[in-house]
């Protein structure tokens, strides 16, 4: 594999961008396994990848987005089910007190072992492609154990013990992400939902510091950091997004991809923004292909854009209606 910092400065540098869609779940389809199966199986995530490789002419191949592993790791319970993303239950910081008892657990335990090992066999495995690994965002882990509605209150009455629960958060993933570098993955994307629904004052303060630890952490000329946030409050926070200092960006299609592009530097890579649920999941292949055409005669005509997916793509999203992203994304190219 090139250095990851060619591959990037080869994707601005393309006329033809190669699509590079959160798309990790319906592999579980082309395997003809559940998603409990799935998660449960660090062969079959490799073979997955493998296989979302083999059929479409992505960018590059991402990991499973399981935004549930990192909490259940710090022992948060979790919801699975047969044809859904597993979600967590529970909190496990309550207060300040809990907050200063939680331990940082070991990279390895829980499922976090099993995704490590599935991105070390789908690295040694896909050759044509960077391989990155999904992790979660230190804000949106600190949710996740504190609870997602508690923690918005908390940034306002009890702002130490979300700092308490932040830095726990990025100690680990600065970690986590080291594992997958080491285990030959070739950057990570780093998903922080949940810093959408903060304020630009509140993100500047409790998101984006914390995501410039991992990237400052990890991120070199073979290793980047995609970061993503799916909020609709991205683009009014979006010199903080830009602080991390990532290698690029990936926006959620709550907002308008448009005037994301019109405020993006020249040279720094934006990815987004197509439904996942209302086209990918329950769209159809012509919807899609409409859909897909519009975003990119909005934001086609900026040479740092890369067509994705607003966010993961669904489970049981139909394989038709993503080939027809894809397939929309080639017609397009055709056309200029």
């Amino acid at each position: 594999m090139e250095s990851m910092k060619q591959w990037l400065g080869g994707l601005l540098a393309a006329r033809v961008k190669k699509p590079l869609p959160i798309l990790s779940f319906p592999s579980a389809q082309l395997l003809g396994i559940t998603v409990r199966e799935l998660i449960q199986d660090p062969a079959a995530q490799a073979e997955g990848m493998a296989c979302v490789a083999a059929r479409v002419d992505a960018a590059a191949a991402v990991s499973l987005m399981d935004l549930s592993l990192e909490a259940e790791c710090f022992g948060a319970p979790v919801r699975v089910s047969d044809g859904e993303v597993p979600t967590v239950v529970g909190r496990v910081v309550e207060d300040e007190a809990s907050a200063r008892a939680l331990r940082v657990p070991e990279v390895g335990g829980g499922r976090t072992g099993l995704a490590i090992s599935a991105v070390r066999l789908a690295a040694r495995r896909i050759q044509d492609r960077p391989v990155f690994a999904g992790i979660i965002g230190p804000f949106s882990l600190a949710g996740r154990l504190m609870d997602v509605t508690e923690i918005l209150v908390a940034c306002y009455e009890d702002p130490d013990a979300v700092r308490l629960v932040l830095e726990k958060a990025t100690q680990f993933l600065c970690a986590y992400a080291a594992a997958f570098k080491a285990a030959g993955a070739h950057g990570v994307l780093l998903a922080e939902p949940l810093a959408g629904l903060l304020s630009p004052a509140l993100a500047e303060e409790f998101s984006a510091p914390y995501c410039k630890r991992i990237v400052d952490a990890v991120q070199d000329g073979s290793f980047l950091v995609l970061y993503h946030n799916c909020g609709d409050q991205a683009l009014r926070m979006l010199d903080s997004i830009l602080s991390t200092g990532a290698a690029a960006y990936h926006f959620g299609n709550a907002v308008d991809m448009a005037q994301v592009m019109a405020q993006m530097p020249a040279g720094t890579v934006a990815m987004g923004n197509l439904d996942p649920a209302g086209q990918f999941r329950n769209g159809t292949p012509e919807s899609v292909r409409e859909a897909t055409l519009e975003l990119m005669r909005a934001c086609g005509k900026y040479p740092n854009f890369v067509p994705s997916s607003g966010c993961d793509i669904p489970p049981l999203a139909d394989w038709a209606n993503i080939d027809a992203f894809f397939a929309a994304v080639q017609e397009y190219y055709r056309s200029l």
